[in-house]
């Protein structure tokens, strides 16, 4: 069952890829898209936890802080990314991050610089080259950068719910802050910006971006609630095989042949570093 709600969760986060490259070309903004993102997420998690009678105030607002901060970050430069690449690579930058976990821990150096890190960095970069190399225009160097950027802030992200799951904070309370982050910051840009989105199919498809965001961070909460992490980081990479099946079947893009071996090289080095990572952990 674990392996069925895992599965569900990186197709609906594909299917939310999806939703935000059709409303972006028919013209919904960026802080339109961001604030749908948050904003089923709130609905649902502050009606439970008010019917349950939760406490809502964090344990600690600092690590919050940081966590959000590079979140909400991380989702506008992918969000964006989304929106000037191809679905796959788009997707693929974005699950960047154990990469960068993987590199940090090698510039701290001490007993985490071992072999299969730094193979796991070698191979993962040589992966993000030949994504780059057949699939991504020269007017889209910039989308593709903080793509890349936005896998970057992802694993900062990663790091500080790790400390919040040490401190004890649940799991539900960080999804709600963080939500509620994600659709504050999108207000402020459609405050800014104005409201663009007005006809019924740009509407829909904002919509799309909510619920199927809603439903794949429900499913991913619960797979983690049933039995191993170890599974799950290796079974998100599957939303970049979905990505791709929806992009050639509603787009009709396929990737050059370097650009799959690209992908097939960042899913590798994605879960070198994450089986690395928990066998540290446990013998520790």
């Amino acid at each position: 069952m674990q392996l069925l709600w895992m599965l569900f969760a990186c197709a609906m986060f594909a299917v939310t890829g999806a939703f935000v490259k059709v409303a972006a070309g028919l013209g919904a903004s960026l802080p339109e898209m961001v604030m749908f993102r948050g904003g089923f997420a709130i609905l649902l998690v502050l009606t439970w936890a008010v019917f349950t009678k939760r406490t809502i105030r964090p344990s600690n607002w600092a690590v919050h802080f940081w966590r959000n901060l590079s979140g909400i970050t991380s989702m506008w430069l992918g969000t964006y990314a989304l929106t000037k690449l191809a679905l796959p690579t788009a997707i693929s930058l974005n699950y960047t991050a154990p990469l960068f976990i993987a590199g940090w821990m090698l510039i701290r150096g001490g007993v985490e610089r071992d072999p299969l890190r730094i193979l796991a960095v070698i191979i993962g970069f040589v992966g993000v080259i030949a994504i780059f190399r057949p699939s991504v225009e020269h007017e889209q160097w910039l989308a593709s950068l903080l793509g890349l950027g936005a896998g970057a802030l992802s694993a900062v992200a990663l790091l500080q719910l790790r400390q919040l799951g040490r401190l004890g904070e649940p799991e539900w309370r960080t999804v709600l802050l963080f939500s509620l982050g994600v659709f504050l910051s999108g207000l402020v840009g459609v405050l800014v910006g104005g409201w663009q989105t007005y006809e019924l199919l740009p509407l829909l498809a904002l919509f799309g971006i909510g619920l199927a965001g809603l439903f794949g961070q429900l499913a991913v909460t619960r797979a983690f609630g049933l039995g191993s992490a170890l599974l799950n980081a290796a079974l998100q990479y599957t939303t970049i095989i979905f990505a791709a099946l929806i992009s050639l079947g509603f787009w009709g893009e396929r990737p050059a042949l370097l650009a799959w071996v690209g992908m097939a090289l960042v899913i590798a080095a994605g879960l070198l570093s994450i089986w690395r990572t928990h066998v540290a952990e446990r013998t520790v």
